[in-house]
């Protein structure tokens, strides 16, 4: 009877022992990320801006007879010497809403040559947004995948792929993003895979050392109306995956207190500096 009485005491020593030993936690990740090579981001203009009827922009006609105010924006992002230059705007054809200058010509205000451009990330297919890319052959081309499915299928549908000829030919290098992307590899620069837009939708997380994280929406949504109301336009691809889309880029922003660009929205315009002056 000693022995087990003795036995259970060691056995509650133990346990009693083992309550008070907290196994280390998996370490929280940080909001902004390891320092590196500086970091900018500026706003390029892509196209002059409208008044949109945005009616179609809701399934559920919230928006019927209603305008907003539309920009069209593009964004470049300097890291060291390297380059990204994120969406590329209208093509610059005759007639409103192209662009007045040309993303070639503003970028040579900072003695930036197209060659010079590493990346060339797109937010999606449309052409407000791929208008110039083929100014760029030099530069890799992030699309999602889902986009260039469509891109390069036999019978694109809502895209115009001459705008994409250098990549669709095989003479410029292409990467498809399926999910999130790291582009420089440091934390700091993500495309975040936000479907329903289009099926390879894209937005871009920037987490920069002073300003701290900016969201650029892409066409996740275009205006505020739709962003505060989880509104979906008639001509998404798929209302489930924005919705989606729309709750997971909504939880980031909070989770880091983030600044939130609506790309098309005129009253984000001055959230960002325009180019050549920079946010950093």
């Amino acid at each position: 009877m000693k022995r087990i009485v003795n036995l259970s005491a060691l056995v509650a020593a133990t346990l009693a022992i083992s309550a008070c030993v907290q196994t280390p936690s998996a370490p929280t990740p940080p909001a902004t990320a390891p320092a590196g090579p500086e970091l900018s981001l500026s706003r390029l203009e892509c196209g002059t801006g409208i008044t949109n009827d945005v009616g179609r922009f809701s399934d559920t006609y919230a928006m019927d007879g209603k305008k907003v105010p539309f920009v069209f924006s593009c964004y470049l992002i300097q890291r060291g010497d390297e380059y990204l230059l994120w969406d590329s705007g209208h093509a610059m054809t005759a007639g409103a809403p192209a662009p007045k200058v040309s993303l070639v010509d503003q970028l040579a205000q900072r003695g930036i040559r197209p060659e010079q451009i590493k990346f060339l990330g797109i937010s999606h297919y449309h052409n407000d947004h791929i208008g110039q890319a083929a100014s760029f052959p030099q530069a890799t081309l992030l699309i999602g995948k889902g986009d260039w499915d469509v891109v390069s299928s036999p019978k694109p549908v809502g895209t115009n792929p001459a705008f994409l000829a250098p990549w669709l030919t095989g003479g410029s290098k292409l990467e498809t993003v399926p999910l999130d992307k790291d582009v420089f590899g440091d934390g700091r620069v993500i495309m975040l895979t936000t479907p329903g837009h289009t099926p390879g939708h894209h937005s871009l997380l920037v987490k920069l050392k002073d300003t701290g994280p900016v969201l650029l929406t892409g066409d996740l949504a275009h205006f505020h109306e739709n962003y505060e109301t989880n509104g979906v336009p008639s001509f998404n691809t798929n209302r489930a995956e924005t919705l989606a889309s729309l709750d997971r880029f909504k939880k980031i922003a909070a989770q880091l207190k983030a600044t939130v660009v609506l790309q098309h929205d005129a009253r984000d315009v001055g959230k960002l500096p325009a180019f050549p002056a920079a946010a950093k």
